[in-house]
C-alpha cells in the first residue's frame, strides 16, 4: 500500500514538472519570436468607460527600447486632454527584482518615484495597473501549462514579485501566429478573477513583429473598462538609453 502511494506521488510530481517545463517553453518561444525590434514608438488613444457607461478619452505616445541584458525601457507621455497633458511615466523593467518606475507631474514640474508597494494601483485612473506597463520578461513568472485547445496554448503565470497585485495570470498564446498573446486573465490576491485583457486587430511589422491595434481591459469587479487603440507604429528608430533617462522624462512632459 505504501509502495503504491509512493508511485502515485512520483507520477504526480513528474506530471507537475512536465507542466512547468512546457509552460516555460511556451513563454520562451513567445519571447524569442519578438526579438529584434530594437526600439519603437506608437500613438495611443485611451478610452475610459466607467460603470455607468460614461466615457473619457486621452491621447498618449509611447517609446520603447529593447534590451537583451535586462528588461525593456518605456516612456509614456500624455498629450491630451489638458488636465493630464505633459504627465509622463518612465519604466525600467528588470528580469530579476522589482521594476523601477517614475512619474513626471507637470503641475509641480517634479519627478516622483513610484514605490513598489503602489505598483498594483491603477495607472492614471485606467484599468491597467502600473505593473501592467512592464515588458513581458520570462524571468518575472513561474509557469504551468494548462491546455492546448483550438490553436491556443493556455499557460498559468505566477508572478515572482511578492508585491504583485496578482496571484496568477492565465495567458492564451496563438501558436500559429508567432505565439502572440490573444487574452490574459488576471486573478487578484484572493485568487478571484479581477480583469481580462483582450488583444484584437493584429498586424505584422518588419515581417515578424505582431502588434495588436486594440487592447481592451475589462475589470469584472468594478464593471469599468479601458480600451487602447494603437496607430502609427515605427521601429528601429535608433533610440538609446539617453532617451529613457529622468531628464528625458522631464523633457517629454514639457
Amino acid at each position: 500500500m505504501k509502495t503504491h502511494s509512493i508511485i502515485i506521488a512520483i507520477l504526480f510530481f513528474s506530471i507537475s514538472i512536465t507542466g512547468q517545463n512546457k509552460g516555460l517553453e511556451v513563454a520562451k518561444k513567445a519571447d524569442a519570436a519578438d526579438l529584434g525590434f530594437e526600439s519603437s514608438s506608437v500613438s495611443l488613444t485611451m478610452v475610459l468607460t466607467n460603470r455607468n457607461g460614461q466615457k473619457s478619452t486621452r491621447q498618449m505616445k509611447t517609446k520603447t527600447l529593447e534590451l537583451s541584458e535586462d528588461g525593456d525601457k518605456s516612456l509614456i507621455t500624455f498629450e491630451s486632454p489638458r488636465d493630464v497633458k505633459g504627465t509622463a511615466t518612465l519604466t525600467f523593467t528588470h528580469k530579476v527584482g522589482a521594476d523601477d518606475q517614475w512619474l513626471f507631474l507637470p503641475s509641480i514640474s517634479r519627478v516622483k518615484r513610484i514605490s513598489s508597494n503602489n505598483k498594483s494601483g491603477p495607472f492614471m485612473g485606467s484599468e491597467f495597473a502600473y505593473e501592467d506597463l512592464s515588458s513581458q520578461e520570462v524571468e518575472k513568472y513561474t509557469y504551468k501549462f494548462v491546455e492546448d485547445k483550438d490553436g491556443l496554448i493556455i499557460v498559468e503565470q505566477d508572478p515572482v514579485d511578492p508585491k504583485s497585485g496578482y496571484t496568477r495570470r492565465l495567458v492564451s498564446y496563438n501558436k500559429e501566429k508567432g505565439y502572440r498573446i490573444e487574452k490574459v486573465e488576471f486573478y487578484d490576491r484572493k485568487n478571484s478573477l479581477l480583469k481580462t485583457l483582450i488583444y484584437k486587430d493584429y498586424k505584422t511589422y518588419l515581417d515578424k513583429h505582431w502588434r495588436a491595434n486594440i487592447m481592451t481591459m475589462t475589470n469584472h469587479q468594478t464593471n469599468k473598462k479601458t480600451e487602447l487603440t494603437f496607430s502609427d507604429y515605427k521601429f528601429k528608430l535608433g533610440l538609446t538609453d539617453e532617451d529613457f533617462s529622468q531628464n528625458a522624462l522631464k523633457r517629454a512632459g514639457k
